[in-house]
C-alpha cells in the first residue's frame, strides 16, 4: 500500500472485506453500490413505501429509514414486509442515533442498521473534559457493555452494521483528546470497531462523513492507513459529504468528496446527501460511478513515484511564486474560456461577473468575478474592467499593436525565452501526460514571467496531472501552474461531476493556483434523455464561472460566496428542509464567507453543523433553536418569525450587510 492506497499512478482499487447485506454483496470488489435514505415519517408506513419504491426504481441498492426510537424501529417490520408484498427485496438499513434499544430491535428485522459511534453510548455536552489514562479506558469499557448487545444480536441475525463518524457529532470524550480533526474521526469509529471484533462480528461497513470535503477526504485516508497497520485489512467504505445541500452546491461538495476518493479506488458504496427528494440523489450517484465501471490502467503507464513529497492527510497548499495575482499567497484565479465565441460583446461578460453600465461607463463586478479571459484568435474591441486580463493564442498576441494589454499562451515548447514574448507574464500550456513536460519545466524554473496552464491527454487525467505536480515538487520546480480542466460530456450533470472530482481533488491536496474550465456548448443535452430529466444551462459562460468559483469554495481555497450546510432531510425533520432552505438562500446570499447550516432536527443540530458559523435547527413541531457556532442563542423560536430572528442573529454578531443595490463599480 503507497501511504493510503494501492497506487497514486494507477487506478486499482482498495481491497476490503467481503459484507453481506441481505442478498446483496458489498466489498471485495463487488460493484460500488448507490444508495438513498428516505424523508418521510417513518410511523408512516404507506408514505415510506411508496418513497421507498421511487428510490428503488431509480436505480438504489439499498434504502435507508430513520429510526430515532423504539415505535419506530418496531415499524420497520410493517415497511419491510409491505415491500416484499410489492416484491422489492433491495435491503433496509435502520439509521440510529443516540437510542440503542431502538437499533437492538431494528437489527432483528432490517438487513442492515447504521450507528452513529459520536451519540449511541454518549450525549454530547459540548464539555471539555481532561481524561487520566484510567478514565478514558473506563470510557471504553462502557462503550464495550453499552454496544455489545447489538453486536451480538446483529451477529446471530446476519445483520450488517454500518459505523458511521460523522465530523460534527464527534462525543466529548474524543473532542477533548484528539479535539475536532479528522484523527478524532477515525479514533472515534475505531473503539466501537474493536468491539466488533473481539466479538469476532466483521459484516461492517465504516465511514467519515463531513460537510467540509478536506476534513472527509482526509479523514478517509486516515482511517484506511489505521486499519492497514493495526489489522493489516481494511473493511468496506461508505463514502458521503454530509449535509451538502441542493443544486449544483451540493452535486459539486459530493462529487469533490467522493470523487477524489473514488479515484484512487476507495470507496465500495456511496450516498450523495442533497436536500432534494431522494430519487434524485441516485442518478448523480450514478454519474459517479460510472466513470469507475470500465476504468482501464490507459495504453501509457504514469511512471510510480517512490516518496510522497506532501502529506495527504493534511492540507498544504503547493510553494510557488507568486506572479501578478497568481501563485504565492494569492487565491486561485479563475480563467473564463471565450475561445469558442464568434464575437465578444460587452453584455457577454455579465455571465463571469462583469455587468457594464452605459450611463456611467463603469463596470459593476460581482463577488465571482473570473480574473483572467481567454479569446483564442480573437481581440476585444473595447476596454475591459482592470481586474480583467485578457489571454489570446501566442499567434495573435504576434500581430497586435498593443501587446501589454494581452497575455501571449504558448503550446508547450513553442515557448522560447530568447524569443518574442511578453516581459511581464506569459501562460504555458503543457499536456501533463507529454514526454516534453517535466524537461520544459525545468527549462523555466527561474522564468518569473511563466505561468504554466496543465492539461492531460491520458485516460486517467487526474492522475497524470497529480503526478506532474509531485515532479515539479520533488524538483523545488515553484512555477505556478493552473489547472486546465476540460470535459466532453453530453449533459451538464455530468460535466458538473467531471470538473469537481479532475479539479477538486487536486485542490485538496494543495495543487493548483487557478481553475481553467472548458466544453463544448454544442454537444450539451439540455432535454430529457432516457427517462431522466438532467439540469440545464442558458448560459454556457456563465455554468463555467459559477463552477469554477463553486469548485474553489468546496475546496475550501477561495470564498466568493454564502455557503450554507444543509442537511438532506429524513423522518426526523421538523420543518419543510427545501423551502425553508430556499428562503433562507434568499435573503442572506449576499454575506460572503458566512457558513449557515440548517438543519431539520436535534440529531442533526449542533453536532452536524460542524464549522458553521451559525444554525438554524428544527426543535419541535413549529419550532426552531437558532445557534452561534454551537452555543445556543435563542431557543424554541415560533418558525413563523424565526427567519426574522437569524436575521437579528447576524446584525448581533456583526456580520450582517444590507443587499447592496449595485455592486462594486470600476
Amino acid at each position: 500500500m503507497q501511504t493510503y492506497c494501492h497506487s497514486l499512478t494507477r487506478y486499482s482499487r482498495l481491497p476490503t472485506l467481503e459484507v453481506k447485506i441481505g442478498d446483496l454483496l458489498l466489498g471485495n470488489f463487488h460493484p460500488i453500490r448507490v444508495q438513498t435514505m428516505t424523508t418521510t415519517d417513518t410511523m408512516d408506513t404507506l408514505a415510506t413505501v411508496e418513497q421507498s419504491i421511487r428510490c428503488i426504481e431509480a436505480g438504489a441498492e439499498l434504502v435507508r429509514i430513520t429510526a430515532p426510537s423504539k415505535k419506530e424501529a418496531e415499524n420497520l417490520l410493517n415497511i419491510k414486509n409491505e415491500l416484499r408484498r410489492r416484491g422489492y427485496t433491495t435491503p433496509l438499513v435502520a439509521d440510529i442515533h443516540f437510542t440503542p434499544n431502538a437499533a437492538e430491535i431494528a437489527a432483528r428485522i432490517v438487513e442492515k442498521v447504521r450507528i452513529n459511534p459520536g451519540n449511541y453510548i454518549d450525549k454530547k455536552k459540548f464539555e471539555h473534559i481532561e481524561y487520566t489514562d484510567a478514565e478514558y479506558n473506563e470510557e471504553i469499557d462502557r462503550i464495550r457493555q453499552r454496544f455489545t448487545p447489538l453486536v451480538k444480536i446483529c451477529k446471530e441475525y446476519g445483520t450488517a452494521m454500518r459505523i458511521g463518524t460523522n465530523h460534527g457529532s464527534l462525543s466529548d470524550r474524543i473532542m477533548s483528546r484528539y479535539g475536532d480533526s479528522p484523527i478524532g474521526m477515525v479514533e472515534s469509529a475505531m473503539e466501537f470497531l474493536r468491539v466488533a471484533r473481539n466479538e469476532s462480528y466483521h459484516n461492517i461497513i465504516l465511514s467519515m462523513k463531513s460537510s467540509n470535503p478536506q476534513v472527509m477526504v482526509q479523514a478517509y485516508r486516515l482511517l484506511i492507513r489505521k486499519m492497514d497497520e493495526e489489522f493489516g485489512v481494511c473493511y468496506p467504505l461508505h463514502l458521503g459529504v454530509t449535509e451538502a445541500g441542493d443544486g449544483e452546491d451540493g452535486r459539486i461538495k459530493s462529487a469533490i468528496g467522493i470523487g477524489t476518493l473514488l479515484e484512487d479506488g476507495i470507496g465500495d458504496t456511496i450516498r450523495v446527501s442533497l436536500t432534494e427528494d431522494p430519487e434524485f440523489e441516485i442518478p448523480v450517484c450514478q454519474d459517479l460511478v460510472k466513470r469507475y465501471q470500465q476504468r482501464e490502467p490507459g495504453a501509457t503507464a504514469i511512471p510510480p513515484i517512490a516518496k510522497l513529497p506532501y502529506s495527504p492527510f493534511e492540507y498544504r497548499r503547493r510553494v510557488t511564486r507568486g506572479l501578478a495575482n497568481i501563485g504565492g499567497t494569492h487565491v486561485p484565479v479563475v480563467v473564463a474560456d471565450f475561445m469558442k465565441a464568434t464575437a465578444i460583446h460587452r453584455e457577454d461578460l455579465k455571465a463571469i461577473g462583469y455587468a457594464y453600465d452605459a450611463a456611467s461607463d463603469k463596470w459593476n463586478i460581482g463577488d465571482a468575478a473570473a480574473d483572467y479571459l481567454y479569446t483564442g484568435k480573437k481581440t476585444i474591441g473595447f476596454d475591459l474592467p482592470g481586474t480583467l486580463r485578457p489571454v489570446c493564442d501566442h499567434q495573435q498576441w504576434l500581430e497586435l499593436d498593443q501587446r501589454e494589454k494581452y497575455i501571449p499562451l504558448f503550446q508547450g515548447s513553442q515557448y522560447d525565452p530568447a524569443g518574442e514574448r511578453s516581459d511581464t507574464l506569459n501562460f504555458i500550456a503543457v499536456d501533463a501526460a507529454g514526454d516534453e513536460s517535466i524537461p520544459l519545466a525545468e527549462t523555466l524554473r527561474d522564468d518569473a514571467t511563466v505561468v504554466l496552464c496543465c492539461y492531460s491527454s491520458h485516460p486517467q487525467s487526474l492522475l497524470s496531472v497529480r503526478r506532474f505536480f509531485m515532479e515539479l515538487m520533488v524538483r523545488d520546480i515553484r512555477v505556478p501552474v493552473i489547472l486546465a480542466v476540460e470535459s466532453e460530456h453530453q449533459t451538464i450533470d455530468e460535466q458538473l461531476i467531471h470538473f469537481s472530482a479532475e479539479s477538486g481533488a487536486l485542490l485538496l491536496d494543495g495543487m493548483g493556483d487557478g481553475l481553467w474550465l472548458m466544453n463544448d456548448p454544442a454537444k450539451i443535452v439540455n432535454t430529457r434523455v432516457s427517462g431522466r430529466t438532467y439540469l440545464e444551462t442558458k448560459n454556457n459562460h456563465q455554468f463555467l464561472n459559477n463552477i469554477a468559483f463553486s469548485i474553489l469554495q468546496a475546496a475550501r481555497t477561495r470564498i466568493s460566496k454564502t455557503e450554507y450546510i444543509s442537511c438532506p432531510s429524513c423522518g426526523r425533520t421538523l420543518f419543510d428542509l427545501q423551502e425553508t432552505t430556499a428562503r433562507i438562500r434568499q435573503v442572506t446570499h449576499h454575506l460572503k464567507g458566512v457558513k449557515i447550516a440548517i438543519m431539520g432536527c436535534i440529531v442533526n443540530g449542533p453536532g452536524e453543523m460542524a464549522d458553521a458559523d451559525f444554525g438554524y435547527v428544527g426543535s419541535g413541531p413549529g419550532r426552531v433553536t437558532l445557534y452561534r457556532g454551537k452555543e445556543i442563542v435563542k431557543r424554541s423560536v415560533d418558525s413563523a418569525i424565526a427567519l426574522e430572528e437569524l436575521i437579528n442573529l447576524l446584525k448581533d454578531s456583526d456580520v450582517w450587510i444590507e443587499p447592496a443595490t449595485t455592486p462594486v463599480t470600476l
